[in-house]
C-alpha cells in the first residue's frame, strides 16, 4: 500500500498580518483627518466662525501630518513600529473626543489644528512606506499601492456616515464615534502589531538572502534633508507632490462638501459623492501599486497628474450640472486621487537607496502636505473673498498639468542623472 503525507497546511506570512493591521490605522485615522470637512458649515452655524477661520486651522493640522512625518520615520526606527503608533493612536483619541467641549476659536486651533495633526503626523503616508519597505521584497508596489489607498480612502468612506450622524444627532456625535473608532484601533495595533521580521523570526517577504549586517543604517531626518536637497530629483518630486496634496487633500479633501452646499447639494449627497471616490481610490491606487512594478513611473505620473488636472479645470462645469455630473467626476477623480503615491515612492527608493526610503519620502511627503494646507487655507480664502471656489479649481488643474509635463521635460533629464545618495541612477523604462 502507498502511504501518503498528510498535507501540511501553509501559514501566511506575518507581513501580511502587519500590513493589514497598517491598513486599519491609515483607514481609521485618514478618517479622523477628514472629519473636519463634515464640520465646516456646522460650525459655522454654530459658532459664527467663517470658513477662513476653520479652514486655518484645518491647515496647521494638514501642515503638520506633513511635517511630522520624516521626524516619525526616524523615531520609528529607534523605538520601534508599535509603541510610536500607540502613543499616536492615545493622543487622537483623547483629542478628538475633547473637540466636543470646544467654544472658542483657540481651542479649535489646538486640538483640531495642532494635536491631531500631530497624531496623524506619525500615522502619515511615511508609515506606510516604512511597512512596505521594511517588511516586503516581493509585491512591495502592490502593497504600497493598497496602503496609500487606505490612506487617502478612510478620508472619503467615512464621510457619508459622519455627515447623517451630524444632521440627525449633531456634529459632537459623530466626533464621538471618530474617537471610539480610534480606541478600537489601539486595541487592534496593541495586540498584532510587530516591529520587524526578526521579531517573529522571518525575513522581509519574497527575501531570499538575509540583509548585510555592515549595512548602512538610515540618515537623520536633517541629515537626510541636507543630502536630498542637492538633488534635482528630489525636487522635482517634492515639488510634484507638492501640487498632488494641493489637489486632494487640501483642495477637494476639505472643500468639495463645502462647495457643493453652495450649489444646493446637501451634506449627505456630497459626502456620498466623495465615499464614491473613496471607492475608486480603492482601485486606482492599488491598481498603480500593481502597475509600478511593471512600468515607468515617470510614465506612470506623467498620465496621472495631467489627467488629474483636467478634470479639475471642468469640476465648476460638473458642480452647474449638479449631482448627474458630480457622479462622472467622483468616478474619474476617485481612480486617480492619491494614485502617485507607489510611483513617487519607487522612485524615492530608486535615488536615495532602501535605508533611507522613509526618511526621505517623509520630507517628500512633507511637501505634499504643505500644499494641501495651502490648498486648504487658500481655497477658503478665494470662497470668502469671491463667493465662489471657480477660481481655486482651476489654479489647482492648471498647476496638475505642470507637474505631469515636468515627468516628460526636466524630469526626463533628472532621472537620468545619479542622484547624490544613490549608488545607481534611477531606472527609467
Amino acid at each position: 500500500m502507498q502511504m501518503t503525507t498528510p498535507a501540511v497546511p501553509v501559514r501566511a506570512h506575518y507581513a501580511w498580518i502587519v500590513a493589514g493591521v497598517t491598513f486599519g490605522v491609515l483607514l481609521i485615522t485618514a478618517g479622523i483627518r477628514a472629519t473636519p470637512g463634515v464640520l465646516m458649515v456646522p460650525l459655522e452655524a454654530e459658532f459664527g466662525w467663517n470658513r477662513s477661520v476653520i479652514s486655518a486651522a484645518v491647515a496647521i493640522n494638514i501642515a503638520l501630518f506633513g511635517l511630522i512625518g520624516p521626524f516619525a520615520a526616524s523615531v520609528m526606527d529607534r523605538w520601534g513600529l508599535r509603541r510610536v503608533i500607540l502613543g499616536a493612536l492615545a493622543l487622537l483619541t483623547v483629542s478628538v473626543a475633547l473637540t466636543t467641549r470646544m467654544h472658542d476659536r483657540w481651542q479649535l486651533t489646538l486640538l483640531w489644528g495642532v494635536l491631531v495633526g500631530s497624531g496623524t503626523g506619525v500615522t502619515s503616508m511615511v508609515l506606510a512606506a516604512v511597512v512596505a519597505t521594511r517588511w516586503f521584497e516581493a509585491r512591495r508596489g502592490l502593497v504600497m499601492g493598497a496602503l496609500s489607498a487606505a490612506n487617502a480612502t478612510g478620508q472619503l468612506v467615512f464621510l457619508p456616515m459622519l455627515a447623517t450622524v451630524v444632521e440627525h444627532r449633531g456634529w459632537r456625535a459623530a466626533t464621538l464615534n471618530v474617537a471610539a473608532a480610534a480606541a478600537v484601533v489601539f486595541l487592534v495595533v496593541l495586540l498584532f502589531m510587530r516591529d520587524r521580521p526578526s521579531d517573529v523570526g522571518l525575513m522581509r517577504y519574497g527575501q531570499t538572502q538575509p540583509d548585510d549586517p555592515m549595512a548602512r543604517r538610515p540618515l537623520a531626518p536633517l541629515a537626510a534633508l541636507a543630502h536630498a536637497v542637492r538633488s534635482p530629483a528630489f525636487w522635482v518630486l517634492a515639488g510634484t507632490f507638492f501640487v498632488c496634496g494641493a489637489s486632494t487633500n487640501g483642495l477637494i479633501g476639505t472643500h468639495l462638501i463645502a462647495a457643493c452646499h453652495d450649489y444646493g447639494i446637501s451634506s449627505v449627497r456630497s459626502a456620498q459623492l466623495l465615499a464614491v471616490m473613496g471607492i475608486f481610490d480603492i482601485l486606482g491606487t492599488t491598481g498603480s501599486g500593481w502597475l509600478t512594478d511593471r512600468y515607468s513611473s515617470r510614465h506612470l505620473l506623467f498620465g496621472y497628474y495631467t489627467l488629474r488636472g483636467v478634470s479639475l479645470l471642468f469640476l465648476p462645469l460638473a458642480l452647474a450640472r449638479g449631482l448627474d455630473g458630480l457622479g462622472w467626476f467622483a468616478v474619474f477623480y476617485g481612480l486617480d486621487w492619491i494614485a502617485t503615491v507607489p510611483p513617487t515612492v519607487k522612485l524615492t527608493g530608486e535615488a536615495f537607496g532602501r535605508e533611507n526610503t522613509g526618511v526621505i519620502y517623509g520630507w517628500i511627503g512633507a511637501s505634499h502636505q504643505l500644499g494641501a494646507s495651502l490648498a486648504a487655507f487658500g481655497a477658503g480664502a478665494i470662497r470668502t473673498e469671491l463667493g465662489a471656489y471657480q477660481l481655486a479649481f482651476w489654479i489647482a488643474g492648471g498647476l496638475c498639468v505642470l507637474a505631469g509635463l515636468s515627468f516628460v521635460t526636466i524630469g526626463r533629464r533628472t532621472f537620468h542623472h545619479e542622484a547624490p545618495l544613490g549608488r545607481a541612477a534611477i531606472a527609467v523604462s
